[in-house]
């Protein structure tokens, strides 16, 4: 029985394998971010049968330090020539035997956790192979990682040391050339994964947006993937040197895609600073707020399309574009944070949906000249984008009644209406609509599939003279949110979220859901409520992180706050399983196979700022028979 056994499994096993499969080389699968993977020997019908095959810790929270409560592990992992390489939250890259989780080298940039980073994050590593270098020679095989603390890392994917000849002993001073402020160390940072075209690594940064006009500038830099040489830079925003305090940002802070046969990266690019007040930088802002095409190899402007303008909202490009196929033609597809989908054209930049500017409400701020007109899409947005007092809920009448009050005080008159001293409603919030985990695309389906979220947020901008009286009141209320001074112009800002006294948000749930936008109808095809707020709260929870889509006919996903992992069928959303992680997963994950078995990777440890259960684990899930 055991040899008839044997052989049964064999062949089941065989007959499931794909004609050709490289694994999962890239953070987004492949340069383009489809998320997308043939296997398919995991489907419906054994979903079930899937039990965890090894888990890896990686001691990342270790010593603890009061920059815990910011961590969020991110990473998607890779698999390049048989290992499985990712990042931790603190920059140590990890290299894993994929079979067994067992660890093949830890390399630890030693970043500094005294500084006050804005985010304690990294999503991933790229890999690049030296086709000049002799095979298995020393750096053949380099993995790249941008830190917290703004290095450009080239590490041996063989041995876990620094390559010696990139940069300056392995490593670049990403500081360099972006009128870096030294007064707060940890706002200019690397958080995704660097792209790689040829010969070329490409990278963005992360800037907190809020704390003055003049901060970093937002360049995206390409450098010699053997050298560390300079090999060019690209400024979103050149018209700010011309102004009297040149503004900052318009960084790049997620991941660059890349058509590798064009030569072309595609760049999301967030708002110039600071995002709430625009009285410093009139006019459109391009390209912040864009989508851009440039030349690989030379970083040249080729298209831009910006989706925002003269964003006032915290409307970042948050998700990775994503390489498609739209009725034939090679496309561009882009979520982002307001829910809205646009389609470009790949070399172009031109819409292949109807985009229609919009008349959009008017600022009453002295000194802000909001933007007249949005684009908007012709077709459906991924999320619901109005809020009334209808919409209101709560766990009891009281609860409701209390929000339909809230909401009435605040000036909401829909998307895009710019901030207020009083409040304005913002739905959906700066969180998204679809935030960093972007979209999964199934060809197959032709379905953009994502993790959406629907909680209103309300942003104050408050008198300069007044901010101090401002924040007092604030600590002797305990009340929730942020302040930030945005040194440069007259006003201060404070946001949180409509959130009842009850700790959950105001509009009724889903508060969080996987949706599949049809491509082809440019209408949601299904969606279903993602995980849970809370012990005894309605299904649907805020996420951070993304899909993944399988041959298989499944979505697997997680990402909530709480700490599970979720497949879902992708021809009807329904949820077909699920399974308790060691702690929630802020991150995408990914699947790969080895010796002949499919496995579901993903990482579990926690979003510090999230307050979801913390931990350091990968997990990788296999079929048991």
């Amino acid at each position: 029985m055991r040899l008839m056994r044997y052989i049964a499994l064999t062949l089941f096993f065989a007959a499931s394998l794909p004609a050709a499969d490289d694994g999962w080389p890239a953070y987004g699968r492949d340069a383009g971010g489809t998320r997308y993977s043939p296997l398919k020997q995991v489907t419906r019908a054994n979903v079930g049968k899937l039990k965890v095959a090894w888990t890896y810790h990686t001691g990342a929270l270790q010593p603890e330090t009061r920059l815990n409560a910011k961590a969020a592990f991110e990473a998607t992992p890779i698999l390049v020539n048989g290992t499985l390489y990712f990042s931790t939250p603190f920059n140590q890259v990890i290299a894993l035997d994929p079979a067994t989780g067992a660890e093949k080298w830890k390399f630890d940039p030693q970043v500094s956790r005294t500084h006050d980073y804005s985010v304690v994050t990294s999503r991933g590593v790229a890999a690049w192979t030296d086709n000049r270098g002799a095979m298995d020679g020393p750096c053949q095989l380099r993995i790249f990682e941008g830190t917290i603390d703004a290095r450009l890392l080239a590490i041996d994917g063989q041995t876990g040391k620094l390559c010696a000849d990139f940069g300056d002993a392995g490593q670049v001073d990403l500081t360099q050339g972006v009128d870096y402020q030294k007064f707060y160390r940890g706002n200019y940072q690397v958080t995704s994964a660097p792209t790689v075209v040829g010969d070329v690594v490409i990278t963005g940064s992360s800037i907190g947006d809020n704390a003055a006009v003049n901060l970093e500038r937002g360049v995206v830099r390409g450098y010699d993937t053997r050298t560390g040489k300079l090999v060019w830079t690209w400024d979103p925003i050149p018209w700010a040197n011309q102004q009297k305090v040149r503004t900052g940002a318009a960084n790049a802070w997620s991941t660059i895609a890349a058509d590798e046969k064009r030569g072309l990266v595609f760049v999301p690019t967030g708002s110039a600073s600071p995002d709430y007040y625009g009285g410093e930088r009139p006019g459109d802002n391009r390209w912040a707020n864009s989508v851009v095409a440039l030349k690989a190899s030379t970083g040249e402007f080729v298209w831009g399309f910006q989706v925002v303008h003269h964003d006032l909202w915290d409307f970042d490009v948050a998700s990775q574009p994503t390489l498609i196929e739209f009725h034939g033609k090679p496309a561009v597809a882009v979520t982002t944070k307001m829910g809205n989908v646009f389609v470009l054209d790949r070399e172009t930049g031109k819409p292949l949906v109807t985009v229609e500017e919009r008349a959009v409400p008017k600022s009453d701020i002295p000194g802000e000249d909001a933007a007249p007109s949005q684009p908007i899409p012709a077709w459906s947005a991924m999320v619901p984008q109005k809020l009334t007092a209808a919409d209101m809920w709560g766990p009891t009448p009281e609860m409701r009644k209390w929000c339909q009050e809230k909401l009435a005080s605040y000036r909401n008159d829909g998307m895009f209406t710019p901030p207020t001293f009083k409040g304005t409603i913002s739905f959906p919030g700066n969180i998204g609509g679809v935030n960093w985990g972007g979209a999964a695309w199934d060809p197959v389906r032709n379905i953009l599939i994502a993790n959406t979220n629907r909680v209103a947020a309300v942003a104050n901008l408050i008198p300069r003279a007044d901010l101090p009286a401002a924040r007092q009141k604030n600590e002797e209320m305990a009340w929730r949110g942020e302040f930030a001074p945005q040194f440069g112009t007259p006003f201060g800002m404070h946001r949180d979220w409509l959130v009842s006294p009850s700790g959950l948000p105001c509009n009724a749930p889903p508060w969080g859901a996987l949706v599949a936008f049809d491509l082809k109808t440019g209408k949601p095809r299904w969606e279903a409520p993602l995980g849970s707020m809370g012990e005894g709260a309605p299904p649907g929870s805020i996420s951070f992180g993304g899909p993944m889509a399988t041959a298989g006919g499944l979505i697997f996903t997680a990402a909530a706050l709480d700490p599970h992992l979720h497949a879902f069928d992708a021809d009807t959303g329904k949820e077909v399983w699920t399974v308790e992680l060691p702690a929630s997963a802020q991150s995408t994950p990914m699947t790969y196979q080895w010796e002949g078995r499919q496995y579901i990777a993903i990482c579990a440890g926690g979003h510090g700022k999230m307050k979801s259960k913390m931990g350091d684990a990968v997990v990788a899930f296999r079929l048991e028979y």
